[in-house]
This record gives structure tokens, C-alpha cells and sequence, in this order.
């Protein structure tokens, strides 16, 4: 039995608008590309956008972070970004009763924001656990729903929410799932996730910025990394960005994302926390860069993606 991982939101900082001005433009570079071809029948018009990059036929959607993982029947939840209202609305969040077991890296606005939208959290008899290392998390789901900031406060949602602090470096039984937390470096701080089950493992490391010593293996997130079959790093930045323009801002770029992963001996990276002012053909050209980087470094031993809206990743 693996794992399956679905991305309902992968942006950073803040949700991107999808405006009239960006459909216009992706349907205009379609137009262009249609050439000689005919599309007078339904199939062929299908194959045509079949064949469109994905910059212009699809996109990398416009959420911030929410990421299930599921193994069985058994799942969780990353983040409660605004990701988490589509999630929500899943055939699978609409079982009832039912329970969710969220686990928080952070309580930044762009990794909560989503859950007052959350419909499984109004249903008498759900249950939902949020899971953190951050003390009087609590406090802060309360007071994101307090007057004169949301209408609905957190009292007034009719499931059972329960809050469990966690320790970093500490192995926890998660709904089956064996967790493990780490102390990231983001303002504030921010923390990842070793995530094991059926011998499968993932981390999810979104939102560290790393530093000195970040390539070499006797780094600390390099063993908390080794081996994993997956890895979600935090990439919003350009190394130029990570390095010079937004140094000590807490986030790290696609290149050292390689790195990490590579020298981890990780099998597949997907890197996360897009900027959210990059547009679907910038951050196109941002993961061909970092394949072609990959490649180079890593000696095409590691598949990387880039994380959307809607990508399901298996293994």
C-alpha cells in the first residue's frame, strides 16, 4: 500500500488571482499555435489542447498550501491554507461522520486562512485535530475568527476541534501515519514533517530558508531528508532572490532545493510555496530550469515537478 499526495494549494504569501486579462492571453497563444490544423470535430479540438503546454492549457493554480496525503483510508492533512476550502468540498471530506487530522508547519495567515472556509468544520459530529508544534495555536484559530475580522467565530463551528501541541525531533502515531517534526528556519519559525507508512516516506518542508552549511552531509535536514521517496521544499524564490534581494525573508529557492534533495539521496522532489506573482509561463521556465539543473547535479537521478492545484503524486 503507498501513498497518494494531492495538492489542493501550492502558492506562498498570498492566493493569486486568475484574471480576464490572463485568460485572454492564454487563449490568444493558443490561437496561435492552432497553425494548419483542423478542429472542426470535438476529438480533434481535444487533442489539440491535449497537445498545448501546460502554461497555456492548465495552469499552476492560484491557492496556498494545503496538501493531503492518503495511504488507504487513512489520511492527513498539510496546512489549512485556502487550498483547504476546496478540500473541503471533496467527495472524500464529505463522508460523515468523519475525522481530520491536520497538521500545521506554521500559524502564518497564508497557511491558516483557509480554515474558517472549511465546511467539514461546521458538521455536528465531525472531528478535527490539529496537530502543531507551536504553542496556543488555540489562541490563534481563535482569534483569525474573532469580530470585527470574520463574522463566524470559532465556537460557532459544530464539529469537535481539538488541538494537540507536538514536540520537534519527537516521533508521533498520527492516524497511522509515523510523524516526525523539525525545526525549520522562517521567521517565527516554521516546521517540516517526516512522514512514514507502509514503508513509504515523505517530508514536507515548506516555508526554511537554509544557509551556511546547507550542501554538505552533515547538515541536519540532510538525515531528516535521507532516503525519502518524496520530498515538498519550500522554492519561491530564484537563488538570486534566496541569496541577495530576500535574504532572512525565510524561504529558499529551486537550486538549493536540488541540492538538498540530491546529496538526501531523495527520489522525487516537487517544489512548493510558488511566488505568488509568478505567472504560469514564468514558473514553466522556473521548473525547466531546475530539470535542467537536476540533471546536471544530480546526474538524472531525480525526477523534480513543480507543485499545482489538482496534482496528485503516487508512490
Amino acid at each position: 500500500m503507498g501513498m497518494n499526495v494531492r495538492f489542493w494549494g501550492s502558492r506562498g504569501s498570498l492566493p493569486t488571482s486568475c484574471s480576464a486579462a490572463t485568460i485572454r492571453a492564454k487563449l490568444l497563444r493558443a490561437l496561435e499555435l492552432v497553425g494548419e490544423r483542423s478542429l472542426a470535430t470535438a476529438e480533434e479540438r481535444q487533442r489539440f489542447i491535449d497537445e498545448l503546454p501546460f502554461a497555456v492549457a492548465g495552469g499552476f493554480g492560484t491557492n496556498t498550501s494545503c496538501v493531503e496525503v492518503a495511504s488507504g483510508e487513512e489520511r492527513l492533512i498539510l496546512d489549512a491554507g485556502t487550498g483547504l476550502r476546496d478540500l473541503g468540498g471533496s467527495p472524500e471530506a464529505g463522508r460523515h461522520p468523519a475525522t481530520f487530522h491536520l497538521l500545521l508547519s506554521h500559524p502564518h495567515w497564508d497557511h491558516i486562512q483557509g480554515f474558517p472556509f472549511f465546511m467539514p468544520a461546521y458538521r455536528p459530529g465531525n472531528r478535527i485535530i490539529i496537530h502543531g508544534c507551536h504553542p496556543r495555536l488555540s489562541e490563534v484559530f481563535t482569534n483569525q475568527q474573532k469580530m470585527p475580522s470574520f463574522p463566524v467565530p470559532l465556537a460557532a463551528m459544530a464539529a469537535e476541534i481539538e488541538f494537540v501541541q507536538l514536540e520537534p525531533d519527537e516521533e508521533y502515531t498520527i492516524n497511522g501515519f509515523t510523524v516526525t517534526p523539525m525545526r525549520l528556519n522562517h521567521p517565527g519559525d516554521s516546521y517540516a514533517f517526516r512522514i512514514r507508512r507502509q514503508g513509504r516516506t515523505m517530508v514536507y518542508a515548506t516555508d526554511g530558508e537554509h544557509k551556511e552549511n546547507g550542501d554538505s552531509k552533515g547538515y541536519p535536514f540532510v538525515d531528516f531528508c535521507k532516503g525519502a521517496d518524496l520530498l515538498i521544499f519550500d522554492a519561491q524564490y530564484s537563488l538570486r532572490d534566496a541569496l541577495v534581494d530576500k535574504e532572512n525573508w525565510g524561504h529558499s529557492s529551486n537550486l538549493v532545493g536540488v541540492e538538498l534533495a540530491v546529496i538526501s539521496e531523495v527520489r522525487r522532489l516537487c517544489l512548493f510555496h510558488s511566488e505568488h506573482t509568478g505567472d504560469d509561463e514564468g514558473l514553466a521556465r522556473f521548473l525547466a530550469d531546475t530539470r535542467k539543473y537536476a540533471e546536471i547535479y544530480g546526474q538524472g537521478l531525480l525526477e523534480v515537478e513543480l507543485a499545482y492545484d489538482g496534482l496528485l503524486m503516487e508512490f
